[in-house]
């Protein structure tokens, strides 16, 4: 639709289309309802610090799942959960290629995103001393971040489990005193612990950025407010195919501020290209990929949106 801009919203965009599309946006989310976020891990999580920061004004419903591709079921049944957040890169460890593909397979559509500072905490049963706990319980990647605190006290003993909230949560449930928790602020509030150490992980630039995930193509926001895409493609094996796509892309004066290859499962040294590119306008985004779409195959609009807020 060349007039696509004509319209204030724009929702329900074919991924297999890479340009814009206006329809109505009659199954949005009202906006007095409570909306039911699916996220990865349970209410406490980081993923539900990013819901309840991104939904701020809203009343939030936590659905947890203990895995990604869970997550996006419950948000492809309509009648599970309205969105998702899913974590999609962290500065420390880089992009999640796995929900790239997950996105990218489903029918799901980008619609935001957020960047959350990540805050650990260590937290324990109330009247406890750091001194007093033999174990700390906490998903991996956040006792990761956190070691080099506990070199302090080699008489506590760290035990990896699936979540951080799920931790602060088994340790409230089963009054499991001597042992503590490493998770978010929102866990210690939600599950009644005492914070015994706050702050503790070792990188304080350690921020991880989030997607909002929904049914509609573009929701909530009017067109002015659009100014950066996720893309997903394939090029051509001759030579300079990827520089062409990103000369065209640079000639609309559209910045790429992410590409990430992912190996295609069957055809042995062929790569799906995920990019990030930012535009000052919807309209700009639109022409770009327009004129992008006849020199690359497979082209999908993952998701149009506005620039995410860092918290």
């Amino acid at each position: 639709m060349e007039n696509s801009f004509l319209v204030f919203k724009i929702t329900q965009m074919p991924k297999s289309n890479g340009t814009i599309s206006a329809t109505s946006l009659e199954e949005d989310i009202e906006e007095e309802t409570t909306v039911r976020i699916a996220i990865q891990g349970y209410p406490g999580a980081f993923h539900d610090v990013a819901a309840r920061s991104y939904y701020a004004e809203r009343e939030v419903e936590i659905i947890p799942a203990d895995w990604f591709d869970k997550l996006v079921d419950l948000v492809e049944d309509p009648g599970k959960a309205d969105v998702g957040m899913m974590a999609i890169e962290n500065t420390l460890g880089g992009g999640i290629l796995e929900n790239y593909k997950l996105i990218n397979q489903s029918s799901l559509h980008i619609t935001g995103e957020i960047y959350l500072r990540i805050i650990q905490n260590l937290m324990a049963l109330p009247g406890q001393r750091i001194e007093d706990l033999t174990e700390v319980h906490s998903h991996y990647m956040a006792i990761r971040q956190c070691k080099p605190f506990f070199n302090k006290y080699p008489h506590i003993k760290l035990v990896e489990t699936l979540d951080t909230a799920l931790s602060a949560k088994n340790i409230r449930d089963n009054n499991l005193k001597g042992v503590g928790a490493i998770a978010s602020s929102l866990a210690a509030n939600l599950y009644g612990m005492e914070l015994l150490a706050e702050g503790i992980e070792t990188n304080k630039k350690n921020f991880t950025r989030f997607l909002v995930l929904q049914h509609q193509y573009f929701s909530g926001n009017d067109l002015t407010q659009v100014d950066k895409a996720t893309i997903s493609f394939t090029t051509s094996h001759a030579p300079g195919s990827l520089n062409k796509v990103l000369s065209v892309l640079a000639a609309y004066n559209i910045s790429l501020s992410k590409i990430q290859s992912v190996p295609i499962v069957g055809r042995t040294w062929e790569y799906m290209f995920f990019a990030d590119i930012i535009a000052d306008n919807a309209m700009r985004l639109d022409q770009g990929l327009r004129a992008t779409r006849p020199i690359c195959n497979n082209l999908k609009v993952l998701g149009m949106y506005q620039q995410g807020k860092h918290y």
